[in-house]
């Protein structure tokens, strides 16, 4: 556990991508498995603790630290568990900290009553950066400048092979990873992978301008973009899973994608609602995730569906090396004999005479208001790669919607922001009064960053540990791609993916958007 708490300080105080990966590289070579494994496992947020939840932590400071003080340095400080590190009240005894793979195995086997006097012997038993590591692995939040990309690319630097052949097993490998390891060392054969894994998707580039003028339309085809949620369905003979583009298995969420799909094949699609009026909303797929149960009513109004785009493997033959016109061949042929009822294929678009490529998608998105964000162009000689590969798949959203709303609230920031007011709650008015409507924390320069932070020291209110209340003079305007009802909200509406397009410090704040105006674009589009 101290080589590895060592190893995540040495992160955080590193910026540079080439000096991080030497110093994960000689980690891997000089620490054994299976500490090594589990190392880059919690790296790569592989291994969550959920049974740490918020009241655990808000128990743990309460019991050891004044609350006074811990609110004032949290405020001043901003990171939670660096705040709790250097806090802590307890001198560093003689005792020596276990192995990562021990406390591991502690917190997976431990109950909630013997996890917390373990919790607190191991940091009683720490130095401040060695707390610091050991509450980052139990909340989950790292925020040391590395991605589960780099760790990837770092991997197969270190064993001398291409990121390609990690992609492809990664997804089949699980802490502590010795497989992985003895294969990358020259050790041992490439692992084998199970049939049922996810693969990693491809991805696509925004299409600019510059793309649009340069690009030619005869060797792309053209679809619609959805706005459902991206999958990967697996099937290989008995088994089958149903996976998020990220990995994650949502298999228990969606019984009805699996139950009458057979034989072997990875499509990869866009799962939707369809109901009596056709394909649901983004909103209406996002009251059947997460559930636990799921009601039989649900089920029967909320039925879901996949939009298949794209056929990665069938009948045991990969076809990721083959052409998108190939692939898309191939799943015509197996959509139009062996396709489930609940699925569909998207079809290929093609422009009218004269018709120019932003008249087409102006078009679609005007059929299309509440189930479709744009168009998609695909190569049609571009293989199924991992990543972003460039030149090969475009999207063309729908332009973002703009409001003038006023900042509330504004809380610090994590890892690097943890010295600024980053994260910003902001209303509209309603009959006089204001409403929060959301929270964004991107959109603005690091420039714009400063600036926000100065002015919300300079205009606060109140404090709530470390949320301040600022006078509600600064308009924003946020870009948002939809607007929904929401009963969990005391404004009525939730926003989907909100970001601050610009900070309007000419506009006063009584000349902000009203919250009906808001609730006019959920009855537009309806």
């Amino acid at each position: 556990m101290k080589k590895f708490a060592l190893l995540l300080n040495q992160l955080y105080f590193t910026y540079g991508s080439l000096d991080k990966r030497t110093l994960i590289e000689h980690f891997f070579s000089v620490t054994p498995d299976p500490e090594r494994g589990y190392a880059l496992a919690i790296m790569a947020n592989s291994i969550k603790f959920p049974q740490f939840k918020r009241s655990f932590i808000k128990k743990l400071i309460h019991e050891k630290i004044d609350s006074t003080l811990f609110y004032l340095s949290y405020d001043y400080v901003g990171d939670l568990s660096e705040t709790i590190s250097l806090i802590w009240p307890v001198e560093m005894n003689h005792g020596d900290l276990p192995l990562l793979s021990e406390v591991i195995r502690k917190f997976e086997t431990l109950d909630e009553q013997e996890l917390y006097p373990y919790l607190v012997h191991l940091l009683d038993s720490s130095n401040p950066n060695e707390r610091w590591s050991i509450l980052k692995l139990i909340t989950g939040e790292m925020r040391i400048g590395i991605s589960t990309r780099f760790l990837k690319n770092t991997l197969a630097h270190y064993g001398k092979v291409d990121v390609q052949e990690v992609e492809d097993v990664w997804h089949s490998q699980s802490p502590p990873y010795e497989a992985l390891f003895s294969w990358l060392e020259k050790k041992n054969t490439k692992p084998e992978t199970s049939s049922i894994y996810f693969r990693p998707v491809m991805l696509s580039h925004p299409l600019n301008e510059n793309d649009l003028l340069s690009i030619n339309l005869e060797e792309f085809a053209v679809e619609k973009k959805y706005d459902g949620i991206r999958v990967q369905l697996a099937v290989f003979n008995n088994e089958k899973a149903l996976f998020t583009r990220t990995g994650e298995n949502i298999s228990h969420s969606f019984p009805e994608i699996l139950s009458q799909i057979q034989g072997n094949i990875v499509l990869d699609g866009e799962l939707v609602i369809k109901n009596s009026s056709g394909l649901g909303s983004f909103n209406d797929l996002q009251q059947r995730l997460n559930r636990k149960i799921l009601p039989k009513k649900l089920l029967e109004t909320q039925t879901a569906g996949l939009i298949a785009y794209d056929i990665l493997f069938l009948d045991h033959l990969d076809l990721r090396s083959y052409s998108f016109v190939h692939r898309r061949e191939q799943l015509e042929k197996w959509f139009s004999t062996s396709a489930p009822d609940n699925f569909l294929i998207s079809p290929l678009l093609s422009l009218k005479k004269d018709q120019t490529l932003p008249q087409l998608r102006e078009e679609v998105l005007q059929e299309n208001p509440s189930n479709v964000e744009g168009i998609m162009l695909k190569k049609n000689s571009s293989l199924y790669l991992a990543g972003r590969p460039k030149g090969c798949w475009y999207k063309w959203k729908k332009d973002p919607h703009l409001i003038d709303a006023i900042l509330m609230y504004a809380q610090r920031g994590h890892g690097k922001r943890s010295s600024y007011y980053s994260d910003y709650t902001f209303g509209l008015w309603s009959q006089n009064q204001l409403l929060p409507i959301g929270k964004a924390y991107f959109g603005f320069t690091d420039e714009e960053l400063y600036q926000l932070d100065k002015w919300i020291r300079y205009h606060t209110l109140n404090h709530f540990g470390p949320v301040r209340e600022v006078q509600k003079e600064l308009v924003l305007e946020i870009a948002f791609d939809a607007v929904n009802t929401s009963n969990r909200h005391k404004s009525g509406v939730a926003l989907r993916f909100p970001r601050i397009n610009r900070i309007r410090w000419d506009k006063p704040p009584e000349e902000a958007d009203q919250l009906e105006d808001l609730k006019k674009l959920i009855k537009n589009k309806k």
